[in-house]
């Protein structure tokens, strides 16, 4: 197995028994695959092919499907690395402006050309720090990531099967990082620390300067889980301060307009809430709504896809609330580990979902084709 080498479809497709919706089974392989986090789009190429992670071969490593033939090609050939720099896709992102995807491969923020397969340094961690997720700028000059203190010597750390350590690594606050690399090579540096464990930077897909990172650790104790950062004033900011102790609001994730912040949560008696507001905080729009949820994602206010329980279900919002979610398809995954989570994700033309599931017995990607929400059957959780 190389860079380079290409591989016969596994495409599959079928009618979901619950919603009826078209499914395309991307991958079908006796190994672990899967599609990037739910806030980092892997589709490229306008659209036409799509970014995965396969565990094919004894290695993770990084592939393309051409989603009109299904044929895949392997993009990287990389050594296994043990824990905590285990090789590992899901904060993998892309160059919105190139077809470029970027990812750490131990202490090196890698760019990958994603038409000649060469790929290059651009970005070199010390020793001692750790990884979480990367984002591309909206121009493509620039990915920030943030990092923190390696504390695997103190702490038994394996975040991606269990949350092992999670609870204690948000106690310990270690010092963490935002840092941001140039695309180009010209080099990258430091501009923003604290001591508090900082995870999950998504940069606005509009606004160049603008990006949301968080307050790492278990929603119900971390002091405020949503923060800005304007990288042109070095302004840090709160959005969505907690109105109550003890309620958990987060997987916050940017509209494609790149103004508003979309998020979920919930309050100690139970009740649930999605919402969004401007990056600024300001503009809270929230109402509650039925039924379950784990991560989800939208492009608007409008149609809003989520996880929760064993099936990948839809919210559409009738102007003044959301109604009662839909069945889109039945996902039954293990979520057993993170590379096994659902994490469904809008395409850019709300005509598809992306999404993993192990109901085969092993991890692999699926596109749901999203038909008219009221063809669709309503799901009652009451």
């Amino acid at each position: 197995m190389s860079v380079g080498q290409t591989y016969p479809s596994e495409k599959e497709i079928f009618t979901d028994h619950q919603s009826g919706a078209t499914v395309h089974q991307l991958t079908n392989h006796r190994a672990h695959n899967h599609h990037f986090y739910f806030t980092n789009t892997g589709w490229y190429a306008r659209g036409s092919k799509l970014l995965i992670s396969s565990d094919r071969g004894n290695a993770t490593n990084l592939y393309s499907i051409e989603l009109s033939s299904g044929e895949l090609t392997q993009l990287t050939d990389l050594a296994p690395l043990p824990l905590p720099r285990e090789v590992e896709f899901l904060r993998a992102c892309v160059n919105p402006t190139r077809d470029e995807t970027y990812f750490w491969y131990d202490l090196d923020l890698i760019a990958l050309d994603l038409t000649t397969l060469k790929s290059r340094v651009i970005f070199r961690m010390e020793e001692g720090w750790d990884v979480s997720m990367i984002n591309c700028s909206a121009d493509g000059a620039h990915v920030y990531a943030s990092i923190s203190e390696d504390l695997s010597d103190r702490i038994r750390v394996d975040y991606l099967r269990g949350y092992v350590g999670f609870a204690e690594t948000w106690e310990a606050k270690p010092l963490s990082r935002i840092v941001k690399a140039a695309t180009d090579g010209s080099g990258g540096d430091t501009v923003f620390e604290e001591q508090y464990w900082i995870g999950h930077v998504n940069t606005s897909p509009t606004r160049p300067n603008i990006l949301t990172f968080c307050h790492e650790g278990p929603w119900h104790k971390v002091d405020n889980r949503i923060w800005g950062y304007d990288d042109e004033t070095g302004n840090v900011w709160k959005i969505r301060e907690p109105k109550q102790e003890g309620e958990n609001v987060g997987h916050e994730y940017w509209f494609a307009n790149g103004d508003r912040i979309g998020y979920h949560g919930h309050l100690p008696d139970g009740s649930k809430h999605l919402g969004s507001c401007r990056y600024d905080d300001t503009d809270h729009i929230e109402n509650s709504f039925p039924g379950l949820t784990g991560h989800i994602h939208s492009n608007d206010e409008q149609l809003i896809v989520g996880d929760g329980g064993k099936v990948v279900r839809l919210w559409k919002w009738n102007g003044e609330a959301y109604q009662t979610p839909r069945v889109l398809c039945r996902h039954d995954s293990s979520a057993k580990i993170q590379q096994l989570h659902v994490h469904p994700r809008f395409s850019a033309d709300n005509r598809q979902v992306v999404f993993t599931s192990d109901v085969s017995g092993y991890g692999n990607v699926y596109l749901v084709d999203v038909p008219d929400f009221d063809t669709l059957p309503e799901i009652d959780e009451s």
